[in-house]
C-alpha cells in the first residue's frame, strides 16, 4: 500500500493560493499608491486576515467532525476563551491612557468600583504569558470536559447539545459585570501590541501574515495528524467506534487528545482575530456563531481540511457582501445554503471538485 500524501494537489494548490495571496496583498497594500485600481486597502487587510481567522476555526472544527465525528456545536467558546486570554493582554498595555488613567485597572473596572486587580487578571501583562493561556484555557477547557463526555460515551446528538450548552453558560457567565471581564461591553479601546500601534497599517499587515502564517502552519500540522496512523484511527472510530473499541483501542483517548488539540487552535484563531477587529465580548460565545461553523464545514467539505478552509472563506465572503446588500435576508439565504448543501451536495465543494477529478471522495 502506497504511504499517504502529505501534501495532495489541493493542498499544494490551497497552500500556494495563500501564499500568492499574501504576498498580494502585501504588495498592493505597501507599494500601490491610493486611488489606484490595485491598491488594498488597510480595512481589506483587515477584513481578510479576519477571514484567515475564521478559515484556522474551520480548520479546527473539521480535525474533529470530519475525521473524528465528533460534531461540535461549542467551539466558539474555545475561540472566544483565545479571543478573551488576547483581549486581557492588550487591555494590561493600555495603561494610563485610558480613559480614567488608571496605570493598573482597565476602564471597566475603575467605572464599576474595582479597587485591585482579580488574580487571574495577573501575568497578562507579559505576551509570553498571554500567548500560553490562548492555548492553555482552551485545552484546559477541553480537557476536562472531553474527559467526563467521553468517559461516559456520550456522543452523537447528544454530545452536540451539551456542547453547546456548554458555549451558552460561558456566555452568560461572560455577560455578568462581576466576572472581571467587561460584561456586556467586553474588552476593546486597544492601544498597542508588543509595542506596535494598532491602528497602523504596518501593524494590520503584520497581524494579516501572522493570521496567514498560523492558518498554513496549522494545515500542515493537521495534515500530518490525519495522514498518520493516528489520523487512521480517528477515522476508524468516525465510521464505527464500537469496531474499534472491540479492536482493543481505547478510543476516549484518541478522541480527547484530537479534541483538546482542536481546542488549541481554536484559541489561536481568537487570538489573531481580537486584535485585528479590536474588541472581543461574550456575543463571541453565541451558539449561532458555532452553528455557522458548522455551515462553513459543510459547505466545504468535511474531512478535507482545505475544503473547510475554502468554506469558510467563501461563506464569510458572501456574508460580507450580502449583510451590505440585503442584511435582512442574509440568515435566510445561509439557512438555504446548508439545507442546499445538505440535500445534493453532501460532501460539500470539495466533494464536487474531487469527483470531477475522479477521485474517491
Amino acid at each position: 500500500m502506497r504511504p499517504p500524501v502529505l501534501l495532495d494537489r489541493p493542498a499544494r494548490w490551497l497552500l500556494g493560493a495563500l501564499a500568492a495571496g499574501a504576498l498580494l496583498v502585501v504588495l498592493g497594500n505597501a507599494l500601490v499608491p491610493q486611488g489606484h485600481a490595485l491598491h488594498v486597502s488597510t480595512y481589506t487587510v483587515t477584513l481578510l486576515g479576519k477571514y484567515l481567522c475564521y478559515a484556522l476555526l474551520a480548520l479546527a472544527l473539521d480535525l474533529v467532525w470530519g475525521y473524528c465525528g465528533i460534531l461540535s456545536l461549542g467551539h466558539a467558546a474555545f475561540f472566544a476563551l483565545g479571543g478573551y486570554a488576547m483581549g486581557m493582554y492588550l487591555m494590561r498595555q493600555i495603561g494610563t491612557r485610558g480613559v480614567y488613567g488608571h496605570p493598573v485597572l482597565p476602564d471597566f473596572m475603575v467605572f464599576l468600583g474595582w479597587e485591585e486587580l482579580p488574580w487571574y487578571w495577573h501575568g497578562f501583562d507579559q505576551f509570553w504569558f498571554a500567548a500560553a493561556m490562548v492555548v492553555l484555557v482552551p485545552g484546559a477547557l477541553a480537557l476536562v470536559f472531553g474527559w467526563f463526555a467521553f468517559r461516559s460515551r456520550v456522543t452523537g446528538v447528544y454530545l452536540s447539545i451539551i456542547t453547546q450548552a456548554l458555549t451558552f453558560a460561558l456566555m452568560l457567565a461572560f455577560f455578568r459585570n462581576e466576572m472581571g471581564f467587561g460584561g456586556n461591553n467586553g474588552l476593546t479601546d486597544f492601544k498597542d501590541i508588543l509595542g506596535f500601534d494598532l491602528q497602523a497599517d504596518a501593524t494590520r499587515l503584520g497581524l494579516f501574515l501572522a493570521s496567514a502564517a498560523a492558518l498554513a502552519s496549522a494545515y500542515l500540522l493537521a495534515r500530518r495528524i490525519v495522514t498518520s496512523k493516528f489520523g487512521q484511527v480517528l477515522v476508524a472510530i468516525r465510521d464505527s467506534e464500537a469496531r474499534v473499541r472491540f479492536a482493543g483501542y481505547e478510543v476516549e483517548h484518541f478522541k480527547l487528545w484530537i479534541f483538546v488539540f482542536s481546542a488549541m487552535l481554536a484559541g489561536v484563531a481568537g487570538a489573531l482575530y481580537v486584535p485585528q477587529v479590536g474588541i472581543i465580548n461574550p456575543s463571541e460565545f453565541s451558539p449561532l456563531n458555532s452553528i455557522e461553523l458548522v455551515i462553513w464545514v459543510a459547505v466545504g467539505g468535511r474531512a478535507t481540511l482545505w475544503g473547510a478552509v475554502a468554506g469558510a472563506l467563501l461563506v464569510n465572503y458572501a456574508k460580507t457582501v450580502f449583510t451590505g446588500l440585503l442584511p435582512e435576508a442574509w440568515l435566510f439565504l445561509l439557512g438555504a445554503l446548508f439545507v442546499l448543501v445538505t440535500l445534493f451536495l453532501p460532501k460539500g465543494l470539495a466533494g464536487v471538485f474531487l469527483h470531477r477529478k475522479g477521485r474517491p471522495t
